[in-house]
């Protein structure tokens, strides 16, 4: 998905929040915001969302001397989430269709992103979602696909949505390969979040190789890169794996909520939306 002009206020506020997360000074700040300005003078037409929110964290990163302006919030979000722990197992017992109320479980972890909005509630996320019909249901192709392949591929999104996740993969009764990301960036879960969580204990964790949003394949490891070509089945979580993994001849199936209207005018959806949505490719293998 390619950047729109919305998108550029958007940069600029996450410049300026994660410059203030990593404790840049007013003048650091100021240098920041200057860099986003001129990285979008040069952006490519063609560029997804995550490629300049890449370059935004590395310059912060680089200005501020902070390797992780965001491990703070990764830890207090996974501890909200972990809290939420005896509710999710409730909302599984009493479910009526356990993959699809493990699947919303886990859209529920994606309003979790600091890219996006500064707070969440996620009691109030947990109920809405549970109840809310989907903008986009592709929950019929997964549950094929999910009869014919022998493994999946789970691409992570962010800290404490790890917790989520964990519902689903417990729910899709196939081994798993859980991908986060190779270093640092936002508030995305990295090897260390994801054994907070427990992933561990119900699926292999493999990285993308890179300290990259998404999963942009040029970016990526060429281990992963194989990993991704070889996958029956690959479950992206949240915007950025969408942004980079839209137009992914691949069998991807996207889970998130369309928490901007870029997002959600690029989908066809209302912002807020809940969305299952499988991938051309994967509507061709296993659509009907």
């Amino acid at each position: 998905m390619r950047i729109y002009l919305d998108c550029w206020p958007c940069f600029l506020r996450q410049a300026l929040s994660a410059a203030r997360r990593a404790g840049a000074s007013d003048e650091q700040q100021r240098e920041v915001l200057l860099d986003t300005l001129e990285q979008l003078k040069t952006l490519a037409r063609e560029a997804t969302p995550p490629e300049m929110g890449n370059r935004i964290h590395r310059r912060v990163r680089e200005i501020t001397g902070h390797r992780d302006p965001y491990s703070d919030a990764k830890q207090e979000a996974t501890a909200a989430a972990l809290a939420m722990v005896p509710r999710l197992e409730t909302a599984m017992q009493e479910a009526a269709d356990p993959l699809e109320t493990a699947a919303r479980i886990a859209i529920t972890g994606n309003i979790i992103d600091y890219g996006a909005a500064e707070t969440f509630d996620l009691e109030a996320t947990l109920e809405r979602v549970l109840q809310a019909p989907f903008g986009i249901d592709g929950m019929p192709v997964l549950r094929r696909a999910l009869e014919r392949v022998d493994r999946v591929l789970y691409l992570a999104d962010n800290a404490g949505e790890t917790v989520f996740d964990r519902v689903l993969i417990q729910a899709l009764g196939r081994p798993v390969t859980y991908v986060v990301k190779g270093g640092p960036v936002l508030n995305d879960a990295t090897l260390e979040e994801a054994r907070e969580a427990g992933i561990h204990e119900v699926a292999e964790i493999a990285d993308t190789g890179c300290d990259a949003m998404g999963a942009p394949l040029a970016l990526c490891s060429q281990a992963f890169r194989e990993r991704f070509e070889g996958a029956q089945l690959i479950i992206a979580k949240g915007q950025a794996n969408y942004e980079t993994l839209s137009d992914a001849d691949a069998p991807v199936f996207f889970l998130l909520q369309a928490k901007c209207g870029v997002i959600a005018d690029d989908l066809g959806v209302e912002t807020g939306a809940v969305v299952a949505k499988a991938s051309s490719h994967l509507e061709v293998r296993f659509g009907g």
